[in-house]
């Protein structure tokens, strides 16, 4: 059976995630453990304890939906459940790229927390982002171009649904425009910053400089990019493709299609949340996916996988 692992990014979080996970599984409590001790900060607390407004900072949620995710990576591990190809969204990218070997777990949570730190800053009032779902995206790319103001897509989440982000009024504007052109609905996300954008090209920089200190590694598991939805290469500029991902549109649509080309059997959402799995679903209709978010969940996977 060929398996895809996909790992949720921000916006996944919710305060008890994955708790159950975390009672009954010593491997799942061991990476929090290790995460902990890295970090000098109890991640456990973090995520089971916060409420919603500390852990949708920035600065926590990154490194709270990566701890979460990588822990009950650990615990399929123990059932002998492994991906033949991993992805993520944004953050998740580089839950895939610690998971497939590519980053070590103390390299990847040092530049994770970093990443949402400087993340953190860029967050303001003055921007917003909105999912348009049921409008092409070359519609959308078309539409935006005669707004004033600035709004661009940032995550092309699968071929009809789109996520903007931009200045407040622009996006409003865009919106309406977009519900014109046969938008079934726009919905305005829970985020206070231009990511994937080029307003972040100073963060970018700034992470550019901490990825230059990182050693990246042979990886044993094929990656897929957020950039352009291809594999990573052992060849590959690791640092200038990781700081070009903040800046530039997830392309979630084109690893989809890539995964579906792949003939995965199973795609398996690891981690908080369940909106990568019905990415998968809105493109293909039969294809067979779990989210592995809690227990009821890890054991119908554990029976799956045992058939």
């Amino acid at each position: 059976m060929k398996i895809a692992f996909l790992f949720p990014g921000q916006g996944a979080q919710v305060p008890g995630m994955c708790k159950d996970i975390y009672d009954n599984f010593s491997e799942a409590r061991d990476v929090y453990d290790k995460a902990s001790q890295i970090l000098k900060k109890d991640i456990a607390k973090l995520c089971f304890e916060s409420d919603s407004e500390e852990l949708n900072k920035t600065s926590n949620t990154q490194i709270a939906i990566l701890v979460s995710s990588l822990a009950v990576c650990n615990v399929l591990k123990k059932y002998n459940i492994s991906p033949d190809v991993c992805a993520g969204l944004s953050l998740g990218e580089y839950t895939a790229l610690i998971e497939s070997g590519f980053l070590s777990f103390e390299d990847g949570l040092k530049l994770v927390k970093k990443r949402g730190e400087i993340m953190q800053e860029c967050n303001s009032d003055e921007y917003m982002m909105a999912a348009v779902i049921g409008l092409d995206s070359k519609i959308i790319e078309e539409s935006l171009k005669d707004i004033d103001g600035f709004v661009v897509p940032a995550n092309y989440n699968y071929s009809m649904q789109t996520v903007i982000s931009g200045n407040k009024d622009a996006v409003e504007i865009a919106s309406n425009i977009l519900k014109e052109k046969g938008a079934k609905r726009v919905i305005p996300l829970n985020t206070s910053g231009p990511f994937h954008t080029s307003k972040l090209n100073d963060a970018s920089l700034k992470l550019k400089k901490e990825l230059e200190n990182v050693r990246f590694k042979k990886g044993k598991i094929s990656v897929l990019k957020n950039l352009d939805g291809t594999e990573y290469k052992e060849n590959d500029d690791f640092t200038d493709i990781l700081s070009k991902h903040m800046i530039s549109p997830v392309r979630m649509d084109k690893i989809l299609k890539n995964l579906k080309d792949k003939n995965i059997e199973l795609y398996v959402e690891v981690g908080p949340g369940r909106a990568l799995g019905g990415f998968v679903k809105k493109e293909n209709k039969d294809a067979q996916v779990i989210s592995v978010e809690n227990m009821e969940a890890l054991n119908k996977l554990i029976e799956l996988v045992k058939e």
